[in-house]
């Protein structure tokens, strides 16, 4: 059988297309597939290319039963649900999707051609939660900057009037000079923490050229710093990734607030010497943030092997004040999530016993 050549135009729009397409014969063979078939699969056009499509589908014979009677035209079109079988990096047992089999024009030399389209079950849900938790951030950060504001005005008072106070007092009430003291002491507390809150908002954003990967490189050394023993942070980098414009000093908050939560719930795991954070950074296409869809994007990983975020603050671990773990301010996603918005990405999380993933999307030029 002749090869039909394939004109890069004939396809180019497909490329646009959010959900997974793919060109086969009517054997299964790919003839092409669209970025967001690469990006789904985490396979490059090279490897699908002239592959079968029934490799990766946990049901082969009802695909291939499907192409053959659309390519024969018994029918126009066959929509089935399948579970896909994705690269052996991907922790997803399978990606469960809705495929849709339509017929399309035959080749030059009159060779039978179906395009094959998978949608994500689980892709509307995520991109719905995904939009709602950039909208109920967006109302936490207003709601926490003004009640920062408000807080922080009268603990200037407060504090004023405490020093005051102590210098009245006589040499001998002691008691009740301690108690001005404490009252000092939490006023700078608080203090402390309004102005934790407030950071992301005050400094302005140097911004200069950066690379993902001398971000992930600092914040390794720090961590590992503090962690010398029973710690292990492998990388697992994809050098292609161009540089970006963003605030180096910000991205570097934001990735190290991440991977020092990860060390920190790793207490147990360091002491007995297994305990592995994972940085991990892919290239995306086609990516929708937020409400903005972008050709190109960035994805850094940071998985860790603890004992998960605990299911019932699971949707509110980006919330000011919420913490899974004993004496945590609660404050270090909360921040690492607005450094992100500022440069008009996201982070989102998916958590189980064992596997803690993280996951860091910044927009690419």
């Amino acid at each position: 059988m002749t090869d039909t050549p394939l004109l890069p135009a004939e396809f180019a729009g497909l490329d646009l297309l959010a959900t997974m397409v793919v060109v086969a014969r009517a054997d299964g063979e790919c003839l092409f597939a669209n970025a967001a078939f690469e990006n789904g699969m985490r396979l490059s056009r090279r490897t699908v290319q002239k592959a079968q499509l029934a490799d990766w589908f946990d049901d082969a014979q009802r695909l291939l039963e499907t192409l053959a009677g659309v390519a024969a035209n018994h029918y126009s079109s066959s929509r089935f649900d399948a579970l896909l079988r994705r690269g052996a990096w991907a922790h997803e047992d399978g990606l469960p999707v809705h495929v849709i089999v339509s017929q399309m024009d035959a080749s030059d030399d009159g060779e039978p051609r179906v395009l094959v389209e998978l949608i994500e079950i689980a892709q509307q849900a995520r991109q719905d939660r995904d939009e709602r938790s950039l909208d109920q951030v967006q109302a936490t950060k207003e709601l926490t900057r003004n009640l920062a504001h408000e807080i922080k005005n009268p603990l200037g008072g407060i504090r004023g009037a405490a020093q005051l106070l102590a210098l009245e007092l006589q040499t001998g009430q002691a008691e009740l000079t301690e108690y001005t003291q404490v009252i000092v002491h939490e006023v700078d507390r608080l203090q402390s923490l309004v102005d934790r809150l407030l950071a992301p908002h005050r400094k302005a954003q140097v911004v200069g050229d950066v690379n993902i990967h001398e971000i992930c490189e600092r914040v390794r050394a720090l961590v590992l710093i503090e962690h010398p023993k029973g710690l292990v942070i492998q990388r697992d980098y994809d050098t292609s990734l161009p540089d970006f414009r963003g605030d180096r000093e910000q991205l570097i908050q934001m990735v190290l607030n991440i991977v020092q939560n990860a060390a920190q719930v790793l207490g147990s795991r360091i002491s007995a010497g297994d305990a592995q954070i994972v940085l991990r950074t892919r290239v995306s296409r086609q990516v929708t943030i937020g409400k903005q869809r972008w050709r190109l994007a960035l994805e850094l990983h940071i998985e860790d092997n603890g004992p998960g975020v605990p299911a019932e603050i699971r949707d509110r671990i980006f919330f000011p004040l919420v913490s899974g773990r004993e004496g945590g301010s609660g404050l270090g996603l909360t921040l690492a999530q607005t450094i992100a918005q500022q440069h008009q990405g996201m982070i989102d999380c998916e958590s189980e016993p064992g596997l803690t993933n993280f996951r860091i999307t910044l927009p690419l030029p």
